[in-house]
């Protein structure tokens, strides 16, 4: 056989089934080009020289790993559906003389024709686009735009590595496949329903179980610590439990229709059950695919989006004041009235005339959370392990004056009482003591409290203890010293100060450091770290970390979106073939256009929207875990999160819906005989 007739075949055999192979090469275009413009963006010059630019890398270099792997993963599904619609053309070749190792050959030059028009057209938009994609981030954090353009050649080669190595990967699994199959079978693959699946009601109870087990761990998330291990945890069952309840649930599902004679038994009805009830082990996959990834988009771009336009939120909650100053004391005397004072007058002459210098004093301890109180010291009783890591937080102790004064309260208080206020944190005991010193017992638990920045930015919860002398409080326990050596106190004195413009904000935070900085060189007032920090400064950096989240959100929202699109029509278009036969027959006893359209309707309508349905759950119940995750970074707006979520899901479904209406149109088409196999 001539060489040149492969890859005329091949060509051939692509032309033909191009509504099959032009989505496949363009999904495999998407993919090389959103992985080139992400590799683009970590060697771009003008991002590499951004104040903070490491935020930006980091998350850039995490989106290109997830893409080219869910880019094996997605191209590995589709190229064996694709695989599998052209068994019959590869049987008809078999037979007619060319044996399994002609049609590799052909197969080999459909693959190179396939991956060269996936990673050319990928790298062509990608460097067209990459520069645009340039542009975008930069608005979206808020830099000056350049118009310097310039093409990755490390973003190419990495391009070339490893969608070459995929698109190989994918060959050599196609090979297989073929290889195994028989003539007979490559022929007949069209034809070969599925049985019906059995036990699908214990299938679908397991499926339940395992989702509504993973809504319990999700919704009753207390703790941001907890949170990480458990979701994750909670993911996988909601994974698993969707495909079987897809799967075998809607089996379940269409026998309960077939059963009700008054729906079952009628023209738009009877010929869509009868048909999804045998394919619907295959049909239920799909359908739970696009459901993960639907979940996946909203969950990822409602969490990303929150953070972009919560940004303000965040950085005010981190610094309450324009320039916020914390001086943290080696000795309790650091934080006594007249090294306080000392201090003040020296930083005073850098702020404003109406500042408040008063500021806050607090002892801050750490240790496990108990029913008793904080324990400092560490056993072996009290180790701390996965059951205990959530009670793990900080104890900052002010004293009662400082409260009143700070809240312009009047609240008094016993020799051995206090108030509590706990930040991410529940305690319901009557007292509350330092293991090893005396029990208060808890007068009032405060519900609101002006927490510090640095509480914001923890991801363990923390008390604050109002007491009337924090001296006589800690005495019995102010020697102890943890594993190291040092003191389990650390004694802080920290304010904050507006200003009326950006310029002297800056200056006065600069020049509060280097004040504080010489006072620590002289040693006598006994500081040991100090901080200085301006809220239009830190603006820039928070700006990046959560404007990268926000665009790395959007370019993989757009990656498993599109390959949610690509499911669905891939979907409608087997089906369409599948079911043809039968549409055309039930059109020779009668069924009309109208008719067909109308079973078509209520076949989508009964199947087609549950994954959209199921992901909106999916959003409902996870809705606890995002919003502690985003607690961590500083965003506590819930009604704008909430906003936010509800605009991403109705965005999300009108979309669904529009391509739900084309892809229809698709299986219309070919069921009612306008397009021919």
């Amino acid at each position: 056989m001539r060489v040149s007739l492969y890859p005329r075949l091949a060509w051939e055999g692509i032309r033909k089934n191009k509504k099959l192979y032009i989505p496949y090469i363009l999904t495999g275009s998407v993919m090389v080009m959103m992985y080139y413009i992400l590799s683009y963006l970590i060697e771009s010059p003008t991002l590499m020289q951004m104040i903070g630019g490491s935020y930006l890398t980091i998350m850039l270099s995490l989106g290109c790993v997830v893409i080219a792997v869910f880019s094996l993963l997605f191209l590995f599904y589709t190229n064996s559906f694709l695989i599998h619609q052209r068994y019959r053309e590869f049987g008809l070749y078999n037979i007619l003389g060319m044996d399994k190792r002609n049609i590799s050959k052909l197969m080999v030059w459909e693959s190179i024709f396939v991956g060269v028009c996936a990673i050319a057209i990928g790298l062509f938009a990608g460097i067209a686009l990459s520069k645009i994609a340039e542009l975008i981030i930069l608005n979206i954090l808020h830099m000056d735009v350049t118009y310097d353009f310039y093409i990755g050649m490390i973003s190419i080669r990495q391009s070339l590595q490893i969608y070459g190595v995929i698109y190989l990967i994918l060959l050599i699994n196609s090979l297989r496949k073929v290889r195994k199959a028989r003539p007979l079978e490559l022929m007949q693959s069209n034809k070969v329903g599925e049985r019906i699946p059995k036990r699908n009601w214990i299938y679908a109870a397991v499926g339940i179980v395992l989702l509504i087990t993973a809504y319990y761990l999700a919704v009753t998330i207390e703790e941001p610590l907890s949170a990480f291990t458990i979701f994750f945890g909670a993911v996988i069952l909601v994974i698993i439990g969707t495909y079987l309840l897809f799967m075998a649930g809607s089996v379940a599902f269409c026998k309960l229709l077939q059963k009700n004679k008054r729906y079952y038994y009628k023209p738009n009805h009877f010929v869509s059950v009868s048909s999804m009830i045998y394919r619907m082990r295959r049909n239920g996959a799909g359908l739970a695919s696009i459901c993960i990834l639907l979940t996946m988009v909203l969950v990822m771009i409602s969490a990303t989006t929150s953070l972009y336009f919560g940004t303000e939120d965040a950085l005010h909650n981190r610094y309450p004041n324009d320039v916020n100053v914390s001086v943290m004391f080696d000795q309790a005397e650091g934080v006594s009235d007249e090294n306080i004072e000392k201090i003040r007058k020296n930083i005073e002459p850098y702020c404003e005339e109406e500042a408040d210098l008063t500021g806050i004093r607090s002892f801050n301890t750490s240790g496990l959370i108990t029913d008793k109180g904080i324990t400092t010291q560490m056993s072996s009783s009290t180790m701390i392990g996965f059951d205990t890591y959530d009670n793990v937080g900080y104890l900052s102790i002010l004293s009662l004056d400082d409260y009143n004064e700070m809240e312009h309260e009047k609240k008094s208080l016993g020799e051995k009482e206090c108030l509590i206020y706990c930040d991410r944190l529940k305690y319901e005991w009557d007292n509350f003591a330092i293991e090893g010193a005396d029990a208060y017992t808890v007068k009032e638990r405060l519900h609101e409290f002006p927490t510090d920045g640095d509480a914001e930015a923890m991801i363990s919860p923390t008390v604050y203890m109002v007491v009337n002398d924090p001296y006589t409080f800690i005495e019995p326990v102010k020697d102890l010293a943890n594993t190291i050596g040092d003191s389990i106190f650390v004694y802080e004195w920290r304010f904050g100060a507006d200003f009326d413009t950006e310029e002297a904000e800056i200056e006065a935070a600069s020049q509060i450091r280097e004040t504080l900085k010489n006072m620590y060189m002289e040693g006598e007032y006994h500081i040991s770290s100090l901080s200085a920090e301006s809220k239009a400064l830190q603006r820039e950096g928070f700006m990046e970390l959560y404007g990268s989240l926000y665009f790395l959100g959007i370019m993989l929202s757009i990656v498993f979106l599109f390959a949610a699109v690509l499911i669905i029509y891939y979907k409608q278009i087997s089906e369409g073939y599948e079911d043809q036969a039968r549409f055309e027959i039930m059109q020779k006893v009668g069924m009309t256009k109208k008719d067909i359209r109308r079973s078509i309707n209520s076949q989508m309508l009964t199947v087609f929207f549950a994954p959209l349905v199921f992901a909106g759950i999916h959003l409902g119940f996870a809705f606890p875990f995002i919003w502690r995750m985003l607690m961590l970074f500083g965003l506590n707006n819930l009604k704008m999160i909430l906003v936010v979520l509800v605009i991403c899901f109705l965005v999300f479904g009108l979309l669904y819906a529009f391509v739900y209406k084309i892809t229809s149109n698709s299986y219309y088409a070919i069921v009612s005989g306008r397009r021919e196999a």
